[in-house]
């Protein structure tokens, strides 16, 4: 039996297949077992460097909480302006006048071409020399500006290819029928392109969430993995332990937001189907001389 991909496989297919399965699982049981034997050596699985992690609830609320609230303001903050701005650049790429487009496509290929940390570097400069931002809040501040500046430019390109993939004959059937551009874009356009572009921009926000640890790094912005640098040295220098449990809350993050995109996209999937509604004869006969006179019903 064929498969629309592939055809089936043979006896010798099927056999070569399990010595490959076979052999990658010998060398990733290997691997593991390399990684796990090394921290062993060192001395890293004792239970005193994972006690504070399943004894108490002191490194939760004293480090990884107040970590992990950061990070999720600084994500959510730059998800809620990232969005919106990156969906006005991506149409207004796509307008009739050059006088709109050309200065929206330099903004957006400008902001995209530089780091994000060099963005936020920069933020962090122009709130200390020209704004009243506190000392304290300046790092939030030119995180958000960093993530919402780049992530927007990315997000402006995906909203471009998403509606640019659509059929040509879309736009042109809804302005045959006398819609303006703007209900083409905001009517037939835009609702169509949401689905296809989900995946995509459900990646992006995965990349903004991991992206304020960039701020921990080099701004002391107080996010969930600076937490972790902080928590191992107050817990005896537990690195191994502490990175684990941060980037274990890391996965469990993407993962639900992944996994929410996913179910969105499905439920969108399936408002779109067809009723499937039969029409009578009579009905079409109605619908044809309609057309011919030019007389709705």
């Amino acid at each position: 039996m064929s498969s629309v991909l592939y055809d089936a496989q043979g006896p010798r297919a099927k056999r070569r297949n399990f010595l490959y399965t076979a052999g990658f699982l010998v060398v990733l049981a290997a691997v593991l077992w390399w990684v796990y034997k090394g921290l062993d050596d060192k001395g890293q699985w004792e239970w005193v460097l994972w006690k504070p992690f399943f004894s108490g609830t002191e490194a939760y609320s004293a480090y990884i909480w107040p970590g992990l609230q950061n990070t999720l303001k600084a994500a959510a903050l730059a998800m809620v302006i990232a969005l919106p701005l990156g969906a006005a650049l991506g149409i207004a790429r796509l307008s009739d006048h050059a006088w709109i487009r050309v200065p929206v496509a330099t903004v957006v290929e400008f902001f995209r071409a530089i780091p994000v940390l060099v963005l936020m570097i920069f933020g962090l400069a122009l709130f200390a020399a020209y704004t009243d931002v506190s000392s304290d809040d300046r790092p939030l501040y030119a995180v958000v500006t960093g993530l919402v500046l780049y992530n927007a430019s990315v997000l402006a390109e995906i909203v471009r290819a998403g509606i640019l993939a659509l059929p040509k004959g879309q736009s042109e059937a809804a302005m045959a029928i006398g819609l303006r551009k703007n209900q083409v874009m905001r009517l037939i356009l835009l609702p169509q392109s949401v689905t296809a572009m989900l995946p995509a921009i459900v990646s992006q926000l995965v990349v903004i969430v991991k992206d304020t640890a960039l701020g921990g790094a080099v701004l002391t912005f107080p996010e969930l993995l600076a937490s972790a640098n902080t928590m191992s040295a107050y817990y005896g220098a537990n690195t191994i332990a502490s990175f684990t449990v941060v980037a274990v809350i890391y996965v469990v993050i993407n993962f639900s937001l992944t996994s929410f995109a996913s179910w969105l996209e499905r439920r969108l999937r399936q408002g779109k189907k067809s009723t499937g509604a039969v029409l009578g004869v009579d009905d079409t006969a109605n619908i044809a001389g309609a057309a011919g006179t030019g007389i709705a019903a």
